[in-house]
């Protein structure tokens, strides 16, 4: 019902809009109609492409903005009834100078390229894109909010590259399937081209958007020429099979593994066009196990790891659902911490019900996604529009005690929903939107209830507003609103989780409410920025409530927060004598709670300069005086944030040549850290479909109030009643993303991924917090106060911490909270498009994990070894899919 109302919205806010009554003279690209079939070939050897109706006259966007280019390229625009075909002519008198990198699809390295843009639906701030690099590479995608976009989207279409003695050319061909335009008998379409020369660093475009402003779909010329083309009925289905082999080493006599599975399976995907405008992507049961494993992470924090989404269903399409960031150039943050309100790993995400103890257990990685359907598209004159809905199963997890089997439901059958509509007017000079989300649960097992919400609902609204008739200034946000249920134990765990701590005693504006059903809240952010010339401006405010909370299907790490920030800076766009680009800026801004605590406040610094060989080195430095920390006893008392700065240094080197580097090195130094950290990447190229990747990184990382657990302590009274207990600890952590691409053909390409990880820690003089409001700690040891250690059989240490000894205060046990972890992970995949659009996956994945809480010292050699004699654990699989189009 929100949601339809929302799509009702939507509709009456368009009626009443005010249309883009613009006339801008804009250059004009002439389409011819084909008389005869042409053939990809790459040969541009069909008599349509010595037309007379060539595009030439490109200009510079880099190096030498504005001025043309240096070598001539001629673009010719062909169509059917079934397609826009592309033909451009790369004239050279090197060519044995051109760059023919072959690379995956979607990557883009320096090359030489040949792109199109294409805005169909002519409204000035979206379409797609589609190029061809000089060795036959294909990278495609979506534009949006008139200056982004997303490679995200692969569509089905047809080039060929082909390296002659007069230079090179490319011939492409588009369906019109994959694109969405209006149907009208004379079609008007938004067009760019874009050229660009590796070996030179230069990019020429047909229409460019200067360095120092805004706006690229808006700036395009109008495709002419098209008529009596009406849109294609879109139905594709892509049905495929999986075969999955899994050979792990699970613990001896666990009845539910004996160390191999084997799971075949299948599915589909249906993508059918509704309308012109409208496209909607259905999954039934979907497998996504060709994507890259998620990077290996040592989270001592009391804020949720964020994994970026890499499946590919979500991942189509997904700039539509972005949320708030519309209308402005640039959206800083400085401390913010900015809610997605779309987060869509929660579908499908780890199960969230607990356990109780057993010898051995089999719980699902992830919730399985039944089915899921996307519809994205236009609406109601011009509004864009999206939707997702996901149904998961209920998930059960097999357990074993003592040789006796039972079943234990670990989360239940769920529904999530979201809607988003966005819509500009006036020619973009404002834009309103909407969002909501809906995440709903059923449950049969009454015990979930209590470590799982019931429903939630979130509803936004964002837009922007420009200040003047040049669209310089724009003020831009967004506000929202949560509301999520559930029983009266689930609300106050989620009232004394870490994005809320609503049990702190020394809070004001709020406290655990044991007689509450259902929490609600709100958040906001507005900024004011300068979107064009060389002086820039982003100043912004924001506000989230302490029980704004958006996570069942959104991401937020925090609430309780009032963030603000005043910056600015100035770039210099022209290349000189020594620089080609500069530019240097600095804010000032705080961050405080709904109490009026100041919780964060500093001075930023930041700049990037790049040399006429394209050499860069980008900075910034920070000051943070003191504030008050509230999260760091994690729910208890305030403490102080001793005042710190930081430093970040990173250089790199010329990204055209075969060996490219990338060094960065960044410090924090305070009296509660004193953080450390340096790293590499080089790239290397040894031949043009070969590349390789190291990037080595080393983190020193020195916490002189690092967490380690409270208890309740009645003769605490400094602290409310409860001990808080810290330690200094010595993290070192060495890690390395190791990647090799190696692209055979355009078609079939091998891409490797391996992450090993070393990270130690070691904690020492454990101490209490002395009082609230301050930085004081009293140390276990000294005084009236003991530290007793307790070594078991097995080596693992324990301790028993007193305040005052023999005196009335409450011994408190913990264990040894020392750490020495060890990860490998890694996957190669083997991709084929064997056709357009249907493709055979083959992966490996390999992982290996060790972990002991004996020795937190950081021993390289000894991981190393450690390592590489844990077993190892493998998965392959096997995923053929085929395309058919209808």
């Amino acid at each position: 019902m929100k949601h339809a109302l929302l799509c009702f919205l939507c509709y009456i806010v368009s009626e009443a809009a005010p249309q883009d009554s613009a006339n801008v003279s804009r250059i004009q690209v002439h389409a011819v109609r084909l008389q005869e079939q042409i053939v990809i070939d790459g040969l541009l050897s069909e008599p349509v492409w010595g037309n007379e109706f060539a595009f030439t006259d490109f200009t510079q966007k880099e190096p030498n903005q504005g001025i043309p280019s240096t070598l001539r390229t001629e673009v010719r625009v062909a169509y059917n009834d079934a397609a826009i075909y592309i033909g451009a002519r790369m004239h050279d008198d090197s060519p044995d100078s051109i760059m023919q990198i072959l690379s995956r699809r979607d990557q883009y390295p320096i090359a030489d390229w040949f792109g199109v843009f294409l805005d169909p639906y002519h409204d000035r701030r979206t379409g797609n894109f589609f190029a061809i690099s000089a060795g036959g590479s294909f990278i495609d995608g979506v534009l949006y909010n008139d200056d982004w976009d997303d490679e995200s989207w692969d569509g089905v279409w047809e080039g060929k590259a082909c390296v002659d003695g007069k230079g090179w050319t490319a011939e492409i061909r588009i369906p019109y399937s994959q694109l969405r335009f209006r149907d009208e008998k004379a079609q008007v379409w938004g067009i760019n081209f874009q050229r660009d020369i590796g070996r030179r660093r230069e990019n020429d475009l047909l229409v460019y958007t200067p360095r120092n402003q805004s706006g690229f779909v808006s700036r395009f010329a109008d495709l002419v020429g098209m008529e009596d083309v009406n849109p294609p009925r879109r139905f594709e289905v892509l049905p495929y099979v999986t075969g999955k082999g899994e050979y792990t080493h699970p613990a001896s006599n666990n009845p539910f593994n004996n160390g191999s599975r084997y799971s075949p399976g299948a599915g589909a995907d249906i993508k059918l066009g509704i309308g012109n405008n409208l496209t909607m992507n259905a999954t039934v049961n979907p497998d996504f196990g060709q994507v890259e494993v998620d990077p290996a992470v040592v989270n001592l924090s009391d804020v949720e790891s964020f994994f970026e989404e890499k499946r590919p269903f979500f991942l189509e399409g997904s700039t539509i659902f972005n949320f708030g960031q519309g209308g402005a150039r640039n959206n800083w943050g400085f401390n913010w911490p900015g809610p997605d309100f779309f987060y869509s790993r929660r579908i499908g995400r780890t199960p969230q019900g607990s356990l109780p103890n057993a010898d051995f257990s089999d719980v699902p990685q992830g919730a399985h996604i039944i089915s899921a359907a996307k519809m994205t598209g236009k609406i109601y004159d011009g509004w864009n529009f999206g939707t997702i809905q996901a149904v998961t199963a209920r998930e059960m997890a097999d357990l074993d005690t003592a040789g006796h089997d039972f079943r234990y439901e670990v989360e239940p059958p769920a529904y999530y929903g979201i809607v988003r509509a966005q819509r500009d007017f006036d020619g973009g000079r404002q834009g309103l939107g909407f969002i909501s989300t809906v995440a709903a649960r059923k449950f049969s097992d009454a015990r979930l209830r209590d470590d799982i919400n019931n429903n939630s609902e979130v509803i936004g609204v964002d837009g922007w507003t420009f200040l003047d008739d040049d669209k310089v200034w724009v003020i831009s946000g967004w506000a929202g609103v949560s509301h999520v249920e559930g029983n009266r134990e689930r609300m106050v765990s989620l009232q004394r989780n870490s994005q809320h701590y609503f049990q702190r005693p020394d809070a004001t504006h709020f406290s655990v409410d044991s007689s509450l059903s259902s929490m609600d809240g709100y958040g906001v952010r507005l900024w004011l920025n300068k979107n064009k010339g060389n002086f820039f401006s982003n100043s912004a405010i924001g506000i989230l409530s302490p029980g704004f909370d958006m996570n069942d299907l959104g991401f937020q790490s925090r609430a309780d927060v009032i963030n603000m920030h005043i910056g600015g800076g100035y770039s210099w766009s022209e290349p000189g004598e020594v620089l080609r680009y500069a530019e240097a800026g600095g804010a000032v801004f705080q961050n405080l709670d709904y109490d009026g605590n100041v919780t964060w406040r500093g001075i930023f610094n930041f700049g990037s300069v790049q040399f006429l060989n394209y050499y860069g080195v980008n900075w910034n430095l920070a000051y943070n005086p003191e504030t008050v920390n509230n999260r760091r006893t994690r729910g208890g008392p305030l403490t102080l944030n001793p005042p710190g700065y930081q430093l970040n240094l990173d250089v790199s080197s010329d990204s055209r040549k075969s060996f490219e580097a990338d060094v960065y090195g960044f410090t924090y130094q305070s009296d509660v850290q004193r953080d450390w950290q340096a790293g590499i990447t080089l790239t290397w190229r040894p031949v043009a479909n070969v590349s390789v990747s190291v990037g080595p990184s080393y983190d020193h990382d020195r916490e002189y109030a690092q967490w380690v657990t409270s208890a309740d302590d009645p003769t605490a009274t400094a602290t409310f009643g409860r001990r808080y207990l810290f330690a200094n600890l010595d993290q070192r952590t060495l890690s390395a993303n190791i990647r090799m691409n190696w692209t055979f053909t355009p078609t079939l390409s091998l891409q490797l991924f391996l992450q090993p990880l070393i990270s130690s820690g070691d904690y020492a003089q454990y101490k209490e917090l002395a009082r609230s409001r301050s930085f004081d700690f009293r140390v276990y040891g000294t005084g009236s106060s003991t530290l007793a250690e307790t070594k078991s059989t097995d080596g693992s240490v324990s301790y028993t911490a007193d305040a005052d000894g023999s005196g009335p205060a409450v011994p408190i046990a913990f264990d040894n909270p020392d750490f020495n972890t060890k990860s490998l992970r890694g996957n190669a995949v083997l991709r084929w498009e064997y056709l357009p659009g249907s493709v055979v996956y083959f992966v490996w994945t390999q992982s290996r994990y060790n972990e002991t809480n004996i020795d937190g010292n950081f021993q390289f050699n000894n991981s190393v070894d450690r390592l590489f004699k844990t077993q190892a654990d493998n998965i392959f699989l096997v995923k053929f899919s085929y395309w058919f189009n209808m």
